[in-house]
């Protein structure tokens, strides 16, 4: 079992103003009947008010790095001058004492926040908007970022951390740097008991069931599925196959598939 390092993290109890208590309905449809499976049980988490729009132009101190129990990223406590305190992304490389503006003409530096039209090209962003206005949307777990590779009659070609390159809007905000916490994608959770304080509820492989329950179950001993390509339980196909819609709108916006690993 790994844990990641979190002796860069501000040992302090999270800011009461920008917390709050939430239910847990992981799995769950609006009926209350379970509509995702493996899914539910875990501790109970506080709620941290993020803000994804950073939408106050003026000057802010980081006066803590704090984790987050419900995003694989750090945060980080901002005091405006004005006194008003928020939570937002933490990004790479952030230390307390630090300053980050929210403007058209904040200086080109970590954690600052401009619109994709003033970033320049081959620089590294996160959280960025799909509609302006609208707040980070996209390029927010830990450790990612999307590099800006080129612009196009009003658009911002930037290539995501899948590898797709998809085309934004230039009057999108997104802020400057990846996201913290680059280490979360090698923690070995290590034990049963810790998956379950995360949420996570036991799968079982299909082929270890019945045929009466699972397309892949049946046979004498350890057997192959017997299919030509794997199928989910109700049997649909099943790793692999493209679920995006040939007809979704936004489809325009995409200038390059993800290359397949």
């Amino acid at each position: 079992m790994t844990v990641v390092d979190y002796s860069v993290l501000t040992k302090k109890k999270p800011e009461k103003g920008l917390t709050y208590g939430r239910k847990r309905m992981v799995g769950r449809g609006s009926s209350g009947r379970i509509t995702v499976r493996h899914k539910g049980g875990g501790v109970k988490r506080l709620y941290r008010v993020v803000d994804f729009r950073q939408d106050i132009s003026i000057p802010g101190q980081v006066d803590a790095i704090e984790y987050d129990p419900n995003r694989t990223a750090f945060i980080a406590l901002i005091t405006y001058k004005s006194g008003e305190k928020r939570y937002i992304l933490a990004p790479k490389d952030l230390k307390v004492g630090m300053i980050v503006v929210s403007s058209e003409d904040a200086p080109l530096e970590v954690g600052n926040r401009l619109p994709l039209n003033k970033i320049p090209v081959s620089y590294s962003v996160h959280n960025v908007e799909l509609l302006p206005g609208k707040g980070g949307q996209i390029v927010r777990s830990a450790g990612s970022s999307a590099q800006i590779l080129a612009r196009d009659a009003g658009y911002i070609h930037l290539q995501m951390p899948s590898s797709e390159v998809r085309k934004v809007s230039e009057n999108c905000w997104a802020s400057i740097g990846s996201v913290s916490n680059s280490d979360h994608n090698l923690v070995v959770i290590g034990k049963a008991g810790r998956a379950r304080h995360m949420g996570r509820r036991p799968s079982v492989r299909g082929s270890a069931m019945n045929p009466v329950d699972h397309p892949h179950g049946g046979g004498e001993g350890r057997q192959p599925i017997g299919l030509p390509h794997p199928k989910t339980p109700w049997g649909k196909p099943a790793l692999g196959v493209k679920t995006r819609r040939k007809k979704k709108t936004t489809n325009v916006f995409i200038v390059r598939r993800r290359l397949k690993k």
